[in-house]
């Protein structure tokens, strides 16, 4: 299926003031009650990944864990997941990080990753970085490497992909929104 990025942005809903006023929140959840759309999202990560060497797919809570698992049972890779604070039940490692909203932690399982491994983390969006930047430290933390971060909608203006290459980490979306974009 050949990648439309018009038909996925119309997916997209924007939610003004959400979760705090001045925020245009980007909901991805009508394109994932899209078979057509998330087979079209699915398909391009899938193509672009499909002989690529890294080996573990890393998502990140929530939205990330569903395009996450999607990848890594096509792609035949080990799913690492990065959880919001205290819902991992082992031995975690925990980073802060801050958001546009305010400031939040991320944690992983200690024994998710050894060292020489190389992870592709997945989100549905890159804002400001905060959380890709914090499961880059985490992966790091482990001794291993971040290979890619991808997601679906890029909004270059919150500086999260600059961020993001600042730190030497290179970033794919499939999409970009302006700030003001409806």
């Amino acid at each position: 299926m050949i990648f439309d990025e018009f038909s996925i942005k119309k997916l997209v809903r924007p939610v003004p003031d959400f979760p705090k006023p001045g925020v245009v929140f980007r909901d991805i959840t009508p394109l994932f009650q899209s078979p057509r759309a998330m087979r079209m999202v699915a398909d391009s990560l899938i193509q672009r990944y499909v002989e690529t060497e890294f080996s573990h797919i890393g998502a990140l809570d929530a939205r990330g864990f569903i395009i996450g698992s999607i990848l890594a049972y096509e792609l035949n890779k080990p799913l690492v997941l990065f959880r919001k604070q205290g819902k991992l039940p082992a031995q975690v490692l925990s980073q802060g990080y801050s958001t546009e909203y305010g400031e939040a932690f991320l944690e992983v399982h200690a024994d998710s990753l050894c060292e020489g491994d190389s992870v592709l983390l997945v989100d549905d969006l890159i804002a400001t970085g905060g959380t890709l930047l914090a499961a880059a430290q985490l992966v790091r933390r482990m001794n291993a490497r971040v290979h890619e971060v991808a997601a679906v909608i890029d909004l270059p203006e919150l500086g999260g992909s600059r961020k993001l290459q600042e730190a030497g980490i290179a970033a794919y979306t499939l999409s970009a929104f302006a700030l003001n974009e409806r």
